[in-house]
């Protein structure tokens, strides 16, 4: 299959792509490399070096023999996307190419409009361009287990089947995102499941848990085919901060009591995900939704659990929390899709974890300790 990757040189995009030309798909890439630019921003860097995507993309066809095309632009210029997608002619799109931290779209009024603005529109001329170019393309769409909020029930796989009064129907599971950030993937998902309803497009929205990990065989090959590991309090995952922390002999950061839950799943799982949603496409006019997650640890087990396997003493540090968000909940999420599909999960474990500890070490003269600080206050967010 033809697939292009927006958002091909991100943290998830680039291995992403990798894993879908290993596996025999003709990939193509695009990016306007504004996460690059986040970075200079916010004066941080990526803890492992990363080579531009040129270079990633030469290295890949040195190591596999196999090529990936680059296109550099931005969803924002339609002209350009219409003109990429017309151009490579992909059986399915994979849609990363949206501002994904949460922090960061909480900094303030600025930068809650540019991610609003950023992610619904450029998802918005994604759909036209599929529906005027080819409807049959099927979107895969990166969404993220934060839309939901935490609800008192069971979170089910995007819809939810509603009695009331006597009568029944199946709608979407209601959702209370917790950022602007999350708000957008709201939005998003409401714009893509509308348009399949009224153009028959077919999707595949997929509400991911936090991300850890770094490595995957692909990226692993050579040093040059790396992938970003953030780490700093705007864009770094919980699990990949506390490892840094605990290799620094920093305190491991929780915030509040730690009791919040997350669902999460490991980067390897991530991009067999994606080609297992592209491998197995939604019908034309369907819009399906996919829990992309494989456990769920409340924060604070998180943190213990890195300081039980981590070889050295490891202290817990609780800090006020700066989000808005309920210190203890109800969790309990339905994700069989893609098992169902043939996922076989890697669940965290003592090998990754000292994987990660190793390769934190080798690179943690790159870190800058005050970046692990959250700067970052929801109600900060009203001033200015």
């Amino acid at each position: 299959m033809r697939v292009l990757v927006l958002g091909g040189d991100g943290y998830l995009g680039w291995p992403t792509a990798l894993h879908l030309s290993d596996k025999g798909h003709e990939v193509a890439v695009l990016d306007n490399f504004a996460r690059r630019g986040y970075d200079a921003e916010l004066g941080v860097e990526s803890l492992v070096p990363i080579e531009s995507l040129a270079g990633r993309i030469a290295a890949w066809e040195e190591v596999s023999g196999r090529t990936i095309t680059s296109y550099e632009g931005d969803l924002l210029d339609a002209e350009f996307l219409f003109g990429a997608v017309r151009d490579f002619g992909p059986d399915a799109v994979v849609h990363y190419a949206e501002q994904r931290s949460a922090p960061y779209s909480m900094i303030d009024r600025e930068h809650a409009v540019y991610t609003q603005h950023n992610n619904v529109i450029g998802n918005l001329n994604l759909l036209y361009a599929i529906a005027e170019i080819d409807p049959a393309i099927h979107l895969v769409k990166l969404g993220t287990m934060g839309e939901y909020g935490t609800p008192n029930v069971d979170i089910e796989e995007g819809w939810l089947d509603l009695e009331h009064n006597g009568r029944s129907d199946r709608v979407l599971f209601p959702k209370r995102p917790g950022s602007f950030y999350h708000l957008t993937k709201v939005h998003d998902s409401h714009n893509i499941e509308f348009t399949c309803r009224a153009w028959g497009l077919r999707a595949t929205d997929l509400n991911q848990g936090i991300v850890y990990g770094q490595q995957t065989p692909q990226t692993a090959a050579d040093p040059r085919l790396a992938t970003r590991f953030d780490y700093d309090a705007v864009f770094g995952t919980v699990l990949n901060r506390f490892v840094i922390q605990a290799v620094l002999g920093q305190p491991l950061t929780v915030y509040g009591q730690g009791t919040q839950t997350r669902g999460l799943i490991d980067i390897r799982d991530t991009v067999e995900c994606i080609r297992l949603a592209v491998e197995n496409p939604a019908e034309a006019g369907e819009f399906r939704v996919f829990n992309q997650m494989t456990e769920s640890m409340s924060v604070a087990a998180i943190a213990d659990l890195v300081a039980e396997r981590f070889p050295g003493p490891v202290q817990i540090e609780q800090l006020e929390n700066p989000r808005t968000e309920a210190p203890e909940h109800y969790y309990n999420v339905k994700h069989t899709g893609l098992v169902g599909l043939g996922l076989e999960p890697h669940l965290l474990s003592d090998t990754l974890i000292e994987s990660m500890f190793d390769i934190v070490g080798a690179n943690k003269h790159r870190v800058n300790p005050e970046k692990l600080r959250p700067t970052v206050r929801w109600r900060g967010a009203l001033k200015g």
